[in-house]
This record gives structure tokens, sequence and C-alpha cells, in this order.
């Protein structure tokens, strides 16, 4: 097991390497991601400042906090661009062209490869703008922290982008079993952008049973919040990892299962 570890780790040190590497030759890839998602960043302040600015509070959660569900949801996003959204991303793109051909012939893991082999340094900036909202929100509430609540806090950051990169996977992974995937992202897009506006805490009925369920961006910003706030229970924070542990089976079946049905575009 620490040998397997060990491979695992030489493999991330080589692909960042040969990823700073083509950063310094091409310079536009590292400076695009940081104006591209800087300005979508500022965007989505802007629409929440709008949405919200009459607004007291929405179920329960007043200003404060929703600074806070907003700076989280976009640190989420901000680790996802920077580790694991451009190598995900590729899958789809990759089934179609044969490319993924490559990746099964190497002696690592295809879909762990396809994970960190094009992380975005230019990203990097997005999460520390996404700290400073977190920041802001915190002074906000005048809340006093805790060495335990912070760390509840990143425990559960870390997590839900777990769950974030699994949702990713399973949905691209669809590539390997049908032609188009236009139907499914934009399914994704609209999921993220409602719940980006949206806390896991103001759906209810069949729209809660969605997104905490069968689609559950709802509970992705939603539970990290409620630790850091003292307001969640033990029956969240158990159905949380059951969640993730859940979709966790999902993506290794589904994609094992889809690389038994791909067929190689050569073939």
């Amino acid at each position: 097991m620490r040998n397997h570890v060990k491979k695992y780790m030489r493999v991330i040190r080589e692909l960042l390497y040969l990823r700073f590497h083509r950063l310094t030759v091409f310079r536009l890839d590292f400076f695009a991601p940081f104006f591209v998602d800087g300005s979508l960043f500022f965007i989505q302040l802007l629409a929440f400042g709008a949405i919200y600015a009459h607004v007291d509070t929405i179920g329960g959660w007043g200003r404060g906090e929703m600074i806070l569900y907003i700076g989280t949801f976009s640190l989420l996003n901000a680790l996802n661009m920077t580790i694991y959204f451009f190598g995900v991303n590729s899958i789809p793109y990759k089934v179609r062209s044969g490319e993924l051909d490559l990746y099964l012939s190497k002696p690592v893991s295809p879909l762990f490869r396809l994970t960190f082999e094009n992380i975005s340094l230019g990203s990097v900036p997005l999460v520390i703008m996404s700290i400073c909202i977190i920041s802001y929100g915190i002074r906000m509430l005048h809340m006093t922290l805790t060495m335990r609540a912070v760390i509840g806090y990143i425990f559960w950051v870390i997590i839900m982008a777990v769950l974030y990169y699994e949702m990713e996977v399973i949905i691209r992974s669809v590539s390997l079993y049908v032609v188009s995937m236009a139907r499914m992202e934009q399914l994704e897009e609209a999921c993220i952008d409602l719940c980006m506006k949206l806390p896991g805490i103001a759906f209810y009925g069949g729209y809660k049973v969605i997104f905490y369920l069968i689609l559950p961006y709802g509970i992705m910003a939603t539970l990290p919040v409620q630790r850091i706030a003292g307001e969640m229970n033990l029956r969240m924070g158990v159905y949380g990892i059951g969640i993730v542990l859940l979709f966790s089976v999902i993506t290794a079946v589904l994609w094992k299962q889809g690389l038994k049905h791909y067929n190689s575009a050569s073939s």
C-alpha cells in the first residue's frame, strides 16, 4: 500500500512538472483561466448582490451566512478549476477522438492521470479571492472561530470537493456509453448555477430530493457553512459522508463498466 501511494505521488509530481513546463512555453494558458474565471467570479458576486439586496433571510440564513455560502461555493469551484476540471472535462473529447487508448496503455490508472494532468495554476488566485469572501462573511457574522470549527470546516470543504469531482466524472463517464454529451453538460451547468445562488436549506419537498440525493449540488456548500456556523447535527453529518461514499461507488462502477463498453476509435 505504501509503495502504491509513493508511485502515484511520483506520477503527480511528474504531471505537475510537465504541466508547468507547458505553461512556461504557452504563457496564455496560465493567464487566460485567471482572467476568464476571475470575470465570471465577479459577475457572480454582482448577481448575488442584485438578487439578495432586498432579502433579509433565506431559509433562516441572513446576509452573513449567504456571503459565507457564496464564498464556500466559489472556493469549491476554484479548487475544481485548479485541480481537476480541465483534465476531467477532456474525457468526452478523448473518448470521441480515440486518445483514451493512450491512457489505457499506460501502467497507471487512466482516470488518475486524466484527473491530474491539466492542473491550472492560473485558477489559484480564485482560491485566494474565495477565501477573502469567506473571511468577510465570518466578520459580518461576528463569529468567534475555534480551532475545532476551522478544522471541521476544512474537512467538509475537502469532502464536498471530492463529491464535486465525483459528479463531474459521473457526468463525463456517460460519454463512454453515448455519442452526444451536450444535454448532460447543460444539466450540470444549470444545477451548479442554481445551487450557487440558493443554499440547500432553501429546498423543500421534491427539490430537496433532487438536490440532496439525486444531484447533490445542494449540499456541497451548505454542509461546510452549517459546520462552521455550528448548525450541523449528527444526522446531517452522517448523511453527508454517506452521500460521498455512495457517489464514490457509483463513480467507480460507472467508470469501470464504461471502459468495458468503450470501443477504440481505431478499431
